[in-house]
């Protein structure tokens, strides 16, 4: 595939994300951004869970596993780290896990709430990973240095708004939703840079 193919699909990803959201939560009126987690569109009892989690979580999980390892291939050079690559790729590995398995809110011990749960912070601890190391890698690219400031603010944007919960209690899930802002603005700051590299040509790094 070639560059903005993959750039294409990584702006599909925040997309498709939030479009999913924004329609899955607005058929529901009891569901309130400020208290509700976003995976309680998708827990166990939820009304059309598979929708969401089909859409929300699987679909867009296999997305930024594909992303990943096309921006991988297009920033990397000969003996690179594979660390960028493994980070974003299990990010988006884990978050199809957590719609595979939906969150039983109600039994917190049960099995599928485990791996939910397991999904949910492997992806975003695998997103760290990527974020805090591809500012090396992209340091030693000319188009792509330029991109080193900005994706590290984006990615200390959502560890300050992850303490969102311990500083405002009673709307812990609005802090959530930033996270997910934050984390979705890294993939579609990158995609763009992606798609607007000059020369189109196919991505030959092997990974």
């Amino acid at each position: 595939m070639t560059n903005k193919t993959y750039g294409i699909i990584g702006i599909a990803i925040p997309t498709l994300f939030f479009t999913t959201y924004i329609i899955m939560s607005s058929i529901r009126p009891e569901y309130s951004m400020f208290t509700k987690a976003i995976s309680e569109l998708g827990s166990i009892d939820a009304p059309n869970k598979w929708v969401w989690n089909c859409l929300g979580y699987v679909f867009t999980g296999i997305l930024i596993a594909i992303y990943g390892t096309g921006l991988y291939k297009n920033i990397a050079v000969e003996n690179s780290s594979k660390l960028p690559l493994y980070g974003i790729l299990l990010s988006g590995i884990f978050m199809a896990i957590s719609g595979i398995f939906p969150g039983d809110f109600d039994n917190k011990e049960s099995i599928t709430m485990l791996l939910h749960t397991l999904g949910s912070f492997g992806s975003y601890i695998f997103f760290l990973v990527g974020a805090f190391t591809y500012p090396k890698l992209m340091g030693k690219s000319d188009y792509w240095k330029s991109a080193k400031k900005p994706t590290l603010i984006l990615t200390y944007l959502t560890i300050i708004f992850g303490a969102w919960v311990f500083v405002f209690p009673n709307i812990p899930a609005l802090g959530q939703r930033i996270v997910f802002f934050f984390y979705f603005l890294w993939i579609l700051f990158t995609a763009i840079k992606l798609y607007n590299k000059p020369k189109e040509s196919k991505v030959a790094n092997k990974v």
